[in-house]
């Protein structure tokens, strides 16, 4: 492969990861970022330009011979984006905009695994808040309440009564993104992230992970885009064989069979539960903060993998790792996710220097005094280490290390997973 430009879309946390992760192809010539952000802008020109215009992403293309386009997150799939730039006569990394439905539509989801006959939870597609009420106290209130829409991570609520089920209905029915919304049962058990790289014959697969969505300690408080992650996930062979006979490949064949153009990431949330693992939602694209997690930890060219898998000659299989695991700590402005107060003064210089310690930056801003929050989720730190007691050890001690007064962080980031496989 002759060397490459490409554009990647994209400015939070996951998309420094894979800015950081392309910038060390050797076939890389050129690297821009739409938006982009200060952190990312060490790895990439970033531009003034809206990665949510179809019309003016396919323009830069053409007037600027971007030979591959990287969509990190799934507002660019879902306004079409992907689409124009693939007629722009870019390869594109990144499904199309009727194949996002898989995370843009929870309803579309379901509907499909159901054809599949792909495991999930029994659910109902409701048009009207009084709808999902009534879902709601067929599950006695133990369920989870999605907006069908893609709500950037933050659409769904997971409830323990009839009450907090009427209230999850009642906030998320309010929203753009809940014009419908889908109860269904509330399954129990630990939760895997499958990542895979798929083109419409064959998936390449990623090191597994783990997310740790709640807001607090102990998985309690609110759901969040993710406060931390682990890779690898240490699951057992038995279990990684169900899932990919029960789960992966009935997913791939159906993509095919449909006629759906996928091109891109595939994200595939699992639960473990008693009953066996069952599907809780697709993406997409890559998690966050997974991504952040698993790029370190692949041996193999981010930027030829992706348009191996862009062109349909992605070789497939599990993809090699480096020896090792990763850990990363999510920090968050106080008040998040509800309503996060930023403006907090970052000193990252605690950690300058240490192999084996990164921090992708989500949302901060650079000014002439040094860094500060500029959003919700602000900083992954990811420890890296021989194993994954030792890759958390070096994260947290790395938190230690940085002055982030005003942020919050969980402290039990992988605990559950040390020592045990979690199936």
């Amino acid at each position: 492969m002759p060397g490459v430009k490409v554009l990647l879309l994209g400015g939070g946390g996951r998309e420094h990861a894979i800015a950081w992760k392309l910038a060390q192809s050797p076939r890389l010539t050129k690297l821009w970022a739409a938006p982009g952000s200060d952190a990312i802008a060490a790895h990439a020109e970033c531009l003034p330009l809206d990665p949510l215009d179809p019309a003016a992403v396919a323009a830069f293309i053409r007037a600027n011979a971007v030979e591959l386009v990287f969509i990190g997150p799934e507002g660019p799939l879902a306004a079409g984006v992907s689409d124009a730039a693939r007629e722009a006569g870019a390869l594109v990394f990144g499904p199309s905009q009727s194949a996002s439905r898989l995370e843009t539509s929870k309803a579309f989801a379901k509907d499909f695994m159901a054809r599949r006959r792909i495991p999930t939870a029994r659910s109902y597609a409701c048009a009207t808040a009084a709808e999902a009420k009534a879902a709601a106290r067929k599950f006695e209130g133990r369920c989870a309440v999605k907006a069908d829409g893609p709500a950037a991570g933050k659409g769904v609520i997971v409830t323990g009564s009839i009450d907090e089920a009427d209230l999850a209905v009642d906030a998320l029915a309010s929203t753009t993104a809940g014009r419908t919304l889908v109860v269904e049962e509330r399954l129990e058990g630990p939760e895997l992230t499958v990542m895979l790289l798929a083109d419409n014959q064959g998936c390449a697969v990623l090191a597994l992970s783990q997310d740790h969505k709640r807001l607090r300690d102990g998985d309690l408080g609110p759901n969040t885009g993710g406060m931390g992650a682990l890779a690898p996930a240490p699951l057992d062979t038995e279990t990684w064989r169900v899932i990919e006979k029960t789960v992966i490949e009935p997913t791939l064949k159906g993509l095919i069979d449909e006629g759906i153009d996928y091109r891109g990431a595939l994200y595939v949330g699992v639960m473990l539960t008693p009953d066996g693992p069952k599907v809780l939602e697709y993406n997409a694209r890559f998690g966050d903060p997974e991504t952040q997690a698993v790029l370190p930890l692949l041996d193999a060219d981010l930027l030829e993998l992706a348009a191996d898998c862009a062109a349909g000659k992605l070789k497939p299989g599990i993809l090699p790792v480096h020896p090792g695991a990763c850990v990363g700590i999510t920090l968050a402005s106080v008040g998040y996710p509800e309503a996060p107060i930023t403006g907090a003064e970052l000193d990252l210089s605690g950690v300058s220097g240490l192999d084996d310690v990164l921090i992708f930056h989500a949302g901060t801003k650079r000014t002439s005094s040094g860094w500060t929050a500029a959003g919700g989720r602000v900083l992954t730190v990811v420890g890296r280490g021989a194993d994954l007691a030792a890759a958390r050890a070096r994260a947290y001690a790395a938190v230690e290390r940085l002055n982030v007064l005003g942020l919050q962080y969980r402290r039990d980031i992988g605990a559950k997973a040390l020592g045990r496989a979690i199936a």
